[in-house]
Formats: structure tokens, C-alpha cells, sequence
């Protein structure tokens, strides 16, 4: 496991080091709360323990600024404190940290509450899981390529400006932003369910094909609904199943299998619409070559409050910079703009 440890005093930063490392974790280190973060934001640390008292911003206030951000998965935050009041300890919990560690520690403590960190960051192996059973349903459509793995960072795109936008009526949390992150990949596991004579048709499809491949929103979430029966609490298995039965449905009622209007329509939703059909207009397939992004741009402003909610609209042009960029780097061999 890779750790960051927080520290700006430099002896309890080396004996810190010094057993991670014989622990045989991987370690880097930074000495104030504003190089943790440039370090965290480059992705894959996990896990932080930060001394409390740092001047500048102190182990508590990097906690909350770690809480209120997506870093690509959870971050196991420790607390390394002398503070062992009743109040520091409500203090530390309320700005998000998971454990603390009492300064100076003790080396086999600390080994411990690493390991008791890993197995909370262990349960993120069912993001694993969940991207393995989309990729099930994907893999009978050779035409996809990173079709999920575009998708999922456009919804978090998307999902990360409204967050920072705090407009009311879209509730949105770095929770939410990392669990639109997860599930949206399982958006079309219904389609696992559709005959290959439709699913693989390279032409048009017909009135009634068209009708069972409408079936695959309310074959997805039947399938999730399964797994909700026996997690109720489960909010991820939640958002997958509005995910995959309402990501067609239109802003004003025409979509399918429900016809939903607006703000009935799940976030997740409407957000999972615009990126789907953003990432659909953009690549190529055997019936289309793939439009520019000036051209998908110009469709999804022109259905703005007709297929797509406007915010979630303003929020595609506010990113268009950064949908740019994903479509570069996870295009598909084969795609050609238009």
C-alpha cells in the first residue's frame, strides 16, 4: 500500500517512514497540508496519516479539505495526535478522520491500525467487481472499446462541477461524485439480456427490435434489484439500479421505459444521459463515423431541456475543456471525427 504521511517535524517524519517501510508499505511524505494535497490530487494514495498540529493548514483542516474532494476512491484518514480529550476526539471525527494515533506512537500500534485502514479500503475491491459485470454486458459489442472508462470520468466530470456549483436541488456530495464514479459503468447490464440479432445489428433496427432493446433499462435494474433485496442500506447498489433504469428517459417526458419529466428523473440519471450521449456522438461505429466535439456540443445545447436538464447542461460547457482531454486520451483506435 502506498501511504502519505504528513508531518512538519522532520525526526517524527523519518521514525514514521522508517516503520511503514519495514512494514513493507510504500511511502512518500510531505511536511505541510498543502503538499499532501498536490500529492493526493495526483491520485493513487489512499491512505494519509497527518500529524494534527502543523502550521498552516493543520492535520484537521487538510482532513476536511481530503472530505470535501474526489481523489478516485476513498482516502483512510489517520490523525497523529497528543490531543486525547473527549472534545479533540469529536473534533477529529467531525472533520472526516477514520482513526487516530497517539503521539509519539508506538510502532506496533501503528502497524495495526494500517492494517485494520486496509481492510475498510478493501471493500472498494466491489468497485472492481462492479466494472468486471459491466464489462460483461460490453464485451458482447466489439464497437465499444473504452466506451465504460470514458463514460464513468465524463459523469464524474460532470458530477464534480455541480458539486462545487452547491446549486440548490442538486444535492451533491464527493460521496455522490465517487459513486456515480462506480456504478456507472453498469448503465447498460441489461443489455446482457438482448438477443445478439438485435444487440449486434449493424443497421437500423426495426419498431419491434427497437422494443426489446428498450427492455435492457428494466433488465438492468431487475438484475440490481436482486442485489438491493439483500443490501437495502447498500447506497451504490441504489444509484446503479436509477442509473441503469432511467439513463434513457428525457428531460421532458418522451424517453423510455417510464416516461419521467425533470426533476423526477434521478440525477444520476440525467447526468449518466449527457455523458452516454456525448460519448456515443463522439466515436465511430459501424453504422456512423464519429462527430467532432463542436458538432455533439451543438446537438446536446440544442436538446437542452428537451432530452438533457439544462443544468447538467451548463455543466457539460463549463467542462468542455476536460471532456476534450478524456475523449483524446481514452479514444478509441478506430475513431475518426467527422
Amino acid at each position: 500500500m502506498r501511504i502519505l504521511i504528513v508531518d512538519d517535524d522532520e525526526l517524527s517524519l523519518t521514525l514514521l517512514e522508517n516503520a511503514l517501510t519495514q512494514a513493507q508499505h510504500e511511502v512518500e511524505t510531505a511536511t505541510n497540508g498543502t503538499d499532501a494535497l498536490t500529492k493526493l490530487r495526483r491520485g493513487g494514495l489512499h491512505m494519509v496519516i497527518s500529524d494534527w498540529d502543523m502550521p498552516g493548514l493543520s492535520g484537521e483542516e487538510l482532513c476536511r479539505k481530503v472530505r470535501g474532494e474526489a481523489f478516485g476512491g476513498y482516502v483512510y484518514f489517520i490523525l497523529l495526535t497528543s490531543h486525547d480529550s473527549p472534545e479533540h476526539v469529536v473534533q477529529g471525527l467531525d472533520a472526516g478522520a477514520d482513526d487516530f494515533i497517539g503521539k509519539p506512537f508506538n510502532p506496533a500500534e501503528l502497524a495495526v491500525r494500517v492494517r485494520a485502514g486496509q481492510r475498510v479500503l478493501a471493500l472498494e475491491t466491489r468497485d472492481v467487481a462492479l466494472f468486471a459485470m459491466a464489462r460483461l454486458a460490453e464485451s458482447r459489442d466489439p464497437e465499444t472499446g473504452h466506451h465504460l472508462e470514458r463514460v464513468r470520468n465524463y459523469c464524474k466530470t460532470l458530477a464534480q462541477c455541480l458539486l462545487e456549483w452547491d446549486r440548490p436541488g442538486y444535492t451533491v456530495t464527493a460521496g455522490f461524485v465517487q459513486t456515480i464514479y462506480s456504478t456507472s459503468p453498469l448503465h447498460d447490464v441489461g443489455k446482457i439480456g438482448i438477443p445478439d440479432s438485435i444487440l449486434l445489428k449493424p443497421g437500423r433496427l426495426s419498431d419491434r427490435e427497437f422494443a426489446v432493446m428498450k427492455g435492457h433499462t428494466t433488465l438492468g435494474a431487475e438484475t440490481l434489484n436482486a442485489a438491493v433485496a439483500q443490501y437495502p442500506s447498500a447506497e451504490f447498489l441504489l444509484m446503479a439500479r436509477d442509473i441503469a433504469l432511467s439513463h434513457h428517459e428525457r428531460f421532458d417526458g418522451t424517453g423510455y421505459p417510464t416516461g419521467l419529466v425533470g426533476e423526477n428523473i434521478p440525477l444520476c440519471a440525467r447526468i449518466l444521459a449527457l455523458a452516454d450521449v456525448y460519448d456515443a456522438l463522439t466515436s465511430r461505429r459501424v453504422y456512423k463515423n464519429a462527430y467532432s466535439h463542436e458538432v455533439a456540443r451543438s446537438i446536446i445545447v440544442e436538446e437542452s431541456g428537451s432530452h438533457f436538464d439544462p443544468v447538467v447542461v451548463k455543466a457539460f460547457l463549463e467542462t468542455e475543456a476536460t471532456f476534450l482531454d478524456l475523449r483524446n486520451r481514452l479514444s478509441d483506435f478506430s475513431a475518426q471525427a467527422a
